[in-house]
């Protein structure tokens, strides 16, 4: 059942923090569901406990978990810790959405519009490159810049109408962002309430939509020494995998076709034999149907075990050759 009461939270809290003593490979996204849980009951100073907990161990995100840390921190007026937080990431400059999405929207809480303006700006600056397609992630960016820019009434430049030519839902930006809204909840006017509840049900139905896909779409991947184990155990599989080669070429041309088409929160999940027949074996399947490869991929994003795609150009290739992306398979010409 959901929890709907800080009890439940409580509760929830505690259940995870349990499961993550269990499953140590996992610990990192069952502590943060743990904080999560504790902030929405108002225990704000175990979810920080649990933070702290993350960065002393060195988590696979620092600066999300710093980001998350700031927002809790400010919620319960440890303001000028957070500002250190959120100076502090600033100035890393991480290449990654999250953090700034999460500082940026503290901020925009606490009524800091210029300051969120300017750190959803910052974050799309790094995330986005002239020369490629805009991801999930950076347009997630664009529409939170588009909503603080419209709240303080900025006029629109080239970033927000590239958010609204990107936005999908039935209610344009502009009118989900549009400050007047607010005002409409508080009005007397039975057409003006209808309104506004048809666009609060769009933009719930968008958020709910995005809540659907927790994890990532995600593509496995195996290395050579493990593709070359697992076709040797389940020849049949060579139809599947007819070289090493041939399979990286497979994900990033799958993942391509999957961001052109428009699905968001992409990523990859590397595959090991001896995981692999566990999960056949816990399924009551032959390693050799390939049905089972892809649920086997969905549960290892489902367990948090997903990296995202694309890598920043600049970054290492996920095929883990040691070549940066942009001369790997992040080459155009590459898929």
């Amino acid at each position: 059942m959901r929890p709907d009461t800080p009890a439940d939270h409580i509760a929830e809290a505690e259940r995870l923090l349990r499961t993550a003593e269990r499953y140590p490979e996992d610990n990192e996204q069952l502590l943060l569901q743990a904080a999560a849980h504790f902030e929405l009951a108002d225990e704000r100073a175990r979810a920080t406990t649990i933070y702290d907990r993350l960065l002393a161990a060195g988590p696979s995100n620092p600066y999300r978990v710093k980001a998350l840390q700031a927002a809790n921190l400010w919620e319960y007026g440890h303001e000028a810790e957070a500002r250190a937080l959120i100076d502090g990431i600033r100035a890393a400059a991480p290449r990654e959405a999250a953090p700034w999405e999460i500082i940026a929207e503290t901020l925009e809480c606490h009524d800091e519009l210029q300051a969120a303006d300017e750190c959803f700006t910052e974050g799309a600056h790094l995330l986005i490159h002239a020369d490629e397609p805009i991801t999930y992630a950076a347009h997630a960016l664009l529409t939170g810049r588009h909503r603080v820019r419209r709240l303080a009434g900025t006029p629109h430049d080239e970033w927000d109408m590239v958010a609204d030519t990107h936005h999908t839902g039935p209610i344009p930006l502009d009118e989900l962002h549009d400050p007047k809204r607010v005002w409409a909840l508080g009005s007397d006017n039975p057409a003006e309430l209808r309104a506004e509840i048809a666009r609060l049900r769009a933009e719930l139905g968008e958020r709910r939509a995005a809540l659907s896909r927790p994890f990532p779409v995600a593509v496995l991947h195996w290395p050579t020494e493990e593709l070359t184990e697992l076709v040797t155990a389940y020849p049949s599989l060579t139809t599947e995998y007819p070289s090493h080669e041939a399979h990286l070429t497979q994900i990033e041309t799958a993942l391509r076709e999957l961001a052109a088409s428009g699905t968001p929160n992409l990523g990859i999940v590397t595959g090991s034999v001896p995981s692999y027949e566990a999960f056949a074996a816990s399924e009551k399947t032959s390693p050799e149907s390939t049905t089972l490869l892809a649920e086997y991929a969905t549960t290892l994003a489902a367990r948090g075990k997903a990296t995202p795609w694309p890598p920043e150009r600049s970054d290492v290739c996920w095929c883990g050759s040691g070549r940066i992306y942009k001369d790997c398979h992040g080459s155009p010409t590459h898929a």
